[in-house]
């Protein structure tokens, strides 16, 4: 079971630039969906990805899916290189992402955010349009079965 709360309130703890994405974004714009992981675009400043690095370190992250026992080290270099890690975490899945499809990297993502508060703690979200088109342009049905709920709850924030 993933501790969400325990997920953001790390993350900022450490002081990780990050923007809320995908499923728990779509929660927090109203959202009936249930998710699985947390989805987040981090700031791949080097500086960024150390506090990255050393915050996800105690969690034992490890690639998701991936058998036990390939070798994978949890590094500042081993994010600089890759780009996007889906992990499992002992707090649950973190997917960890450098870009998303239509949406960009952390930089291109924040005029499309907003702050918001979220267990307490102040983190940057994907507003609802952008988060809308990103979906839109990843095609996955599940996405597109949480784009008609998200174009619903904006007509009657429009109203």
């Amino acid at each position: 079971m993933t501790d969400y709360r325990e997920l953001i309130r790390r993350l900022v703890d450490c002081q990780v630039e990050f923007v809320l994405v995908g499923g728990m974004a779509a929660r927090v714009h109203g959202s009936s969906r249930l998710t699985d992981d947390v989805d987040i675009v981090y700031n791949r400043d080097p500086a960024n990805v150390s506090r990255l690095v050393d915050c996800l370190a105690p969690l034992s992250p490890y690639v998701r899916g991936a058998p036990p026992g390939l070798p994978f080290h949890w590094q500042t270099e081993t994010v600089l290189r890759g780009l996007n890690f889906t992990l499992a975490t002992t707090l649950g899945p973190l997917d960890v992402l450098g870009e998303i499809i239509l949406g960009g990297n952390y930089q291109d993502l924040l005029p499309h955010s907003e702050p918001i508060e979220l267990f307490g703690k102040q983190c940057m979200c994907l507003g609802i349009r952008h988060l809308i088109e990103v979906k839109r342009a990843a095609g996955r049905p599940k996405d597109f079965e949480s784009i008609a709920e998200l174009q619903a709850i904006l007509e009657a924030q429009d109203k």
